[in-house]
Order: C-alpha cells, then sequence, then structure tokens
C-alpha cells in the first residue's frame, strides 16, 4: 500500500510540476493576448500551492519508509537529518523556494523560472542523481521538454473550448498559438528523443533483451510506442488540423475545425499523463529483470 501511495504522490507531483513550468513557458511565446483566455496567474498560483503540498506530503513519506518512524514526534528528528545532510533535502528545499516564489508572484517570467528550478529538482532524486553529471543533464533536460509539451496541450485544449471561441480575436488567438508552438514542439521532440536515448544508454547500456523481460522493460517498452502515438498525434495536428482552422478562421465555419482540434490535443493530453504515470513508477523500479 505504501509502494502505491508513493507512486501516485509522484505522479501527482511530475504531473503539476511539469504544467507549472509548460504553460508558463506557453504564456512566454504563445500569441499576444492569450492571457484573455487563459488565466494564467490564479492557474500557475495553484499549482505552485499544490506542488509545495504534495512536496511536504513526499518529504513525510519518504521518511518515515526509511525511519520506520510515523508519529510526528520521533519523525522529526530524522525529516531535520533528512534536510540538512543529504542531496534529497537540498533538492527538495530548492524545489519549495522556487514554489513559493511562483505562489507570491506567479508571472509568467518568474514562473518558468521557478517552474523549471522545481521541476529539475525531481531529477536530483532519480537515476541520474545516482550516476554522473552528464547523466542528470540528459534527465533534466529530459523533464524541461516534456514540461514544456505538457503544459502546451493543456493549454491548447483550454483555448480551443467552445466558451472561448466567440470571437474572430480569440479564434485568431488559438490559430497564432498552434502556428508559434509548431517550431517549439518540434524543438521538443527533438530533445525528448535524444535524451530519452542517452538515459537509456546510461541506466541500461547498449542492451535489449534481457531488460524486456522484467517490469521496467515492459512498461519502458508501453512508454515508447505511447510516445510515438504522441508523435502521430502531433503530425496530424502540425499537418491537418492546425492548417484547417486557420482555412475556418478566413471561410467563417471554425466550430467543426475547433472541436477536430480541441479532440486531437485531448488525446494527446491523455497519452502524455499516461507516460507521466509510467516514469512514477519507472522511478520505484530497477532496471534489472532479476
Amino acid at each position: 500500500m505504501a509502494d502505491l501511495i508513493n507512486i501516485l504522490l509522484r505522479l501527482a507531483l511530475y504531473v503539476d510540476l511539469l504544467l507549472l513550468f509548460g504553460v508558463a513557458l506557453f504564456g512566454l511565446y504563445s500569441a499576444k493576448g492569450t492571457d484573455a483566455v487563459l488565466p494564467f496567474r490564479p492557474m500557475l498560483g495553484g499549482m505552485a500551492l499544490l506542488g509545495a503540498l504534495l512536496s511536504v506530503a513526499g518529504l513525510v513519506l519518504m521518511t518515515s519508509a526509511m525511519s520506520g518512524e510515523t508519529q510526528i514526534a520521533a519523525l522529526w528528528p530524522h525529516l531535520q537529518m533528512m534536510l540538512l545532510e543529504t542531496d534529497a533535502g537540498l533538492a527538495w528545499t530548492v524545489r519549495m523556494i522556487a514554489l513559493i516564489v511562483a505562489m507570491i508572484r506567479p508571472g509568467l517570467w518568474l514562473a518558468s523560472i521557478a517552474g523549471a528550478l522545481a521541476l529539475a529538482s525531481l531529477a536530483w532524486s532519480g537515476h541520474g542523481a545516482m550516476d554522473n553529471a552528464w547523466h542528470l543533464l540528459s534527465d533534466v533536460l529530459h523533464l524541461l521538454a516534456a514540461g514544456a509539451w505538457l503544459g502546451a496541450m493543456l493549454a491548447l485544449v483550454w483555448m480551443s473550448r467552445l466558451d472561448a471561441l466567440f470571437s474572430a480575436a480569440h479564434i485568431g488567438l488559438l490559430v497564432n498559438s498552434v502556428k508559434r508552438f509548431e517550431g517549439v514542439g518540434a524543438a521538443i521532440v527533438l530533445v525528448l528523443t535524444a535524451t530519452g536515448l542517452v538515459n537509456y544508454l546510461f541506466i541500461i547500456g547498449p542492451k535489449l533483451g534481457e531488460v524486456l523481460l522484467g517490469t521496467y522493460g515492459i512498461l519502458l517498452a508501453l512508454k515508447v510506442l505511447l510516445f510515438a502515438g504522441m508523435l502521430v498525434l502531433a503530425a496530424l495536428n502540425r499537418f491537418h488540423l492546425g492548417p484547417l482552422l486557420e482555412r475556418s478562421l478566413r471561410d467563417g465555419q471554425h466550430q467543426v475545425a475547433a472541436n477536430a482540434l480541441r479532440r486531437s490535443v485531448s488525446v494527446e493530453l491523455g497519452i502524455a499523463l499516461l507516460i507521466v504515470g509510467l516514469v512514477a513508477w519507472l522511478g520505484t523500479l530497477s532496471p534489472d529483470p532479476g
């Protein structure tokens, strides 16, 4: 039961911090005036608050599992030791400072920087932190690219709601945001692919067959398949649904195109959340099939 709670907490924290960074970053490069449709400040402030609460719960759960203590009085010395004497404690402290800054001043620039720091802190407790600086850097870049993708998907789903498209100006905002994401999305795919391969080589090495025999390998293969599915949907959005929405703006018939784009991006977002769930699970497993 404790393992399941740990996985669920990791999943919730990963999703929250990915979205905090990704939504803030989307606000920086998307079309000017996007804040008329997306309530950035309350969204980012709420994500930062939730991330802080999940971080506190995760620290308490991890310390309790390591020490065997469940009462707060007995657990307190272990929490102090965890915070002051371990790399995980340092990462947690940096994350909390970044999240508090984002809560107090949830502007786009500050939230994106704070979100990036908070998200990068997750890599300090992953496989990369146990290997070398290059693996850690690859993990950080992988997380940042994933956050940029996930945040953009949530923002585009929000912007393509029919109740948000009541004027030509708002439809134009969606069209321009989709076009601006095209270049960013291509860079995200390149970074995710490159860092994914690097991380695989660092964790497992140039081998495949025996790894797939274990739970870790099966989940990793499923993650790759889901990522391939996201690439197919991203290509559909890039080469068909985005241009279709742009043409519909000129024709004055945008509902069908906006619906199609929203459904596609919603599925893409759902797949991305499944991948994050697999990552949270993989973080608790060893790649050794034995």
